[in-house]
């Protein structure tokens, strides 16, 4: 059985295939979260990220298979993808029985700069589950102020604020007062190069926060977080900090090594 809390280096369908031996068949995945690559010609430094659209739809039908091997009837299975095989993603989790709960946009701050097209600002992140009878869905971690709390003062306003919508942006303009101050709390922007957060050895880095929420509303503490595409290590540091076990996969020696640095780091903080 795998070492949890650590990266392992290798294929994830092959390593999701071993580890689903070791463990007797039995799934062990409570909370999957996955950033393949998107085919879109991103330089990696282990993995070609422009082939063939039929090559990439296989595989991602088959990494996507290994993970619904491995995630619990209870657990939640979410990609997050780009515009141009989100369709795929979705028609692939319908033939593998996941039933999806939220087609979700991240909409996000400093979108990249474009000089013959509208500026892309958005990823998809695509929410599936096993069983939607028996999942976990913990609102009252993830809960942002209301309209009716914040503009209306409606006293049926749920004193913690609603439920997120399924695009990921809360403006300022939204937000009471007090919550202003704090405005990096609620907003998802991309992590750029000149952040503080920025690992900088990978440049698709997802923020924390983004991986906070889902990691809060998606599992309980000490389950199992998987993500089958490590990358800079972003999940591990999010569910580490709040109190989940983790297990990630990076095909990478480069990634896994870096990856695994900064996690060790990040652990001196909780």
């Amino acid at each position: 059985m795998a070492k949890e809390d650590t990266v392992i280096q290798g294929d994830c369908i092959e390593v999701l295939a071993e580890e689903l031996r070791r463990r007797n068949g039995k799934p062990f995945a409570d909370l999957i979260f996955a950033d393949p690559p998107f085919n879109i010609g991103y330089v990696y430094d282990k993995y070609d990220d422009k082939v063939e659209h039929d090559e990439y739809v296989r595989w991602t039908r088959q990494w996507m298979q290994a993970c619904c091997e491995v995630l619990t009837e209870h657990g939640s299975f979410w990609v997050a993808i780009g515009d141009d095989y989100v369709a795929e993603v979705r028609i692939i989790g319908r033939a593998l029985n996941l039933v999806m709960r939220n087609w979700i946009i991240w909409y996000y701050t400093f979108g990249q700069n474009t000089r013959k097209k509208f500026a892309r600002s958005h990823t998809h992140i695509i929410y599936f589950v096993k069983n939607d009878k028996n999942f976990i869905f913990n609102d009252e971690v993830i809960r942002v102020p209301s309209a009716r709390q914040t503009t209306y003062n409606d006293k049926r306003a749920h004193p913690k604020g609603k439920v997120p919508d399924d695009t990921w942006i809360l403006r300022p303009a939204e937000m009471p007062e007090a919550f202003r101050a704090d405005e990096d709390t609620w907003q998802f922007s991309r992590v750029c190069g000149t952040f503080k957060e920025r690992a900088g050895f990978h440049g698709c880095q997802m923020p924390e926060k983004l991986l906070e929420r889902i990691i809060l509303v998606a599992s309980n503490p000490g389950d199992l977080v998987l993500d089958p595409f490590s990358g800079s290590g972003t999940t591990g540091a999010a569910a580490a900090a709040l109190g989940r076990r983790y297990l990630a996969i990076e095909i990478s020696e480069n990634y896994v090594r870096q990856s695994r640095t900064r996690l060790k780091a990040s652990k001196t903080l909780f």
